[in-house]
């Protein structure tokens, strides 16, 4: 086993440094986020859906 193997695949990145950010460029990264925020909402809702019909499949 090497040591890269157990170090985590998705490390979080660091939290950015807002305070020298304008309002309107705040706005515009909470528009992203938000954005990010429905597209790992959709992947999860999607994952759910392909869990429940191999479940129902499975089912004894």
């Amino acid at each position: 086993m090497e040591f890269e193997d157990l170090e985590p695949k998705n490390k979080l990145a660091k939290p950015k440094d807002l305070s020298s950010w304008g309002i309107a460029e705040l706005e515009a990264y909470i528009a992203r986020l938000q954005g990010e925020i429905a597209r790992a909402q959709a992947a999860i809702d999607a994952k759910g859906k392909h869990r429940s019909a191999a479940d129902a499949f499975f089912k004894k």
